[in-house]
């Protein structure tokens, strides 16, 4: 027995592990190396084998118990493969699981089990920026399904009925063997001849031709939310497919695409946009007009504003979407724009502009207190008219 692996490793778990983690490992495990999913690989058909034993041990307490205390030992000169019996062992919900996958059923899989709930269904519809901010109701056409009325939902041509299947006899479900390591194994599926119904539908309905729906398109009216953002969606319920056995219809999930906007830009519940001021108004000071989702507002420029400074219009935003009363921020970037075009007279007083600024005052500023303030004082006129001038060179540009 000393070339045996030892079962934790060959299941890949610690010696603590739960019997849910042995069970999990192993379905892992045999999936990865089933003979069916390598047909031909000697060394995968070994691993599998290996595995089987190893799970055959730990997931039996009393033999688990024997193999911490005495390791491989402790089943020398038993019988079986490998030295065990697998005849006593319930392998049905794991090969269940193992053997679905490989031939399309599964022992999980529902039929026939009662009242389902229809599967939901998915659109898309495009919105503007605006209509994202504020909400909106937009009309979608989808393609629905509804019960036939000649048949009423149950495939069958008026004067006849569905009968029970005769392959799972009503049940939905059949069972078929697979011969594997252990033996025979029984294995749960969905019966291939009614669908999981447990009905099968010798004459068909002509106007749903056995299917027991009819498929048309309706408009269906959605409410967009105020504050929605790019790729959420908006819940409809029971505008999906139609339940199975008497069940309710799925949802509809409409997927909001907002439209990029020319100026505004959004991030979470915050607006941000740039907004141009003149040189004057920079220097100066003023009153501009800021464009918001609610409309033009006024805002006053501080004199000496900087270019990319970043102002806030408090609850201008985007609302939330839980209380539309509750708003985000506004913020502008303010650039300053260099003027262009000017006329000579204006070109001129902006140089006497800069001298006075610039050269004039910090020569001022080396002098006599006294003396500065009171050059800086005659000058004054002559700034304002200057600045006067470029104001109307600018405005005519």
């Amino acid at each position: 027995m000393a070339d045996k692996r030892d079962y934790y490793e060959v299941l890949g778990v610690s010696k603590t592990a739960t019997d849910a983690d042995i069970k999990k490992a192993f379905r892992t495990v045999a999936k990865k190396y089933h003979p069916d999913m390598n047909p031909g690989d000697a060394d995968a058909e070994a691993k599998f084998k290996e595995a089987q034993e190893a799970y055959a041990v730990l997931s039996d307490p009393e033999k688990r118990k024997q193999y911490d205390q005495f390791g491989h030992a402790a089943f020398d000169g038993t019988g079986g493969a490998g030295g065990f019996d697998f005849s006593n062992m319930d392998m049905g919900d794991i090969f269940g699981d193992i053997f679905g996958d490989f031939f399309g059923g599964g022992s999980r899989r529902r039929a026939n089990d009662g009242p389902m709930k229809g599967q939901n269904l998915r659109t898309s519809v495009r919105i503007t920026f605006e209509e994202a901010v504020f909400g909106c109701e937009k009309e979608i056409e989808m393609v629905l399904k509804d019960e036939c009325k000649t048949c009423h939902g149950t495939g069958a041509k008026p004067g006849t009925s569905p009968e029970t299947c005769p392959k799972c006899g009503g049940k939905g479900k059949v069972v078929f063997t697979q011969q594997s390591f252990f033996g025979t194994v029984q294995n749960v599926q969905t019966c291939p001849d009614c669908g999981g119904s447990g009905k099968i539908v010798r004459e068909k309905c002509p106007d749903c031709r056995g299917t027991g729906y009819i498929a048309s398109k309706k408009k269906i009216q959605v409410s967009i939310p105020a504050g929605i953002d790019n790729g959420q969606s908006v819940r409809i319920r029971e505008k999906g497919e139609p339940g199975i056995n008497g069940g309710p219809r799925g949802d509809l999930l409409v997927e909001v695409t907002v439209s990029r906007h020319p100026v505004f830009q959004r991030q979470d519940m915050n607006i941000y946009s740039t907004a141009p001021i003149t040189y004057a108004q920079a220097a100066l000071g003023g009153e501009i007009r800021i464009n918001t989702v609610d409309g033009d507002v006024l805002y006053e420029v501080k004199p000496g504003t900087q270019t990319d400074t970043r102002i806030r219009l408090k609850g201008k935003g985007v609302p939330s979407l839980r209380n539309k009363a509750v708003r985000g921020d506004h913020y502008v970037t303010l650039v300053v724009q260099v003027p262009t075009g000017l006329s000579s007279e204006a070109k001129e007083l902006l140089r006497q502009f800069d001298e006075e600024t610039g050269g004039s005052l910090n020569r001022a500023n080396s002098q006599d207190g006294s003396a500065s303030a009171e050059k800086h004082k005659k000058k004054k006129g002559f700034m304002d008219k200057a600045m006067d001038k470029i104001k109307e060179s600018l405005d005519d540009i």
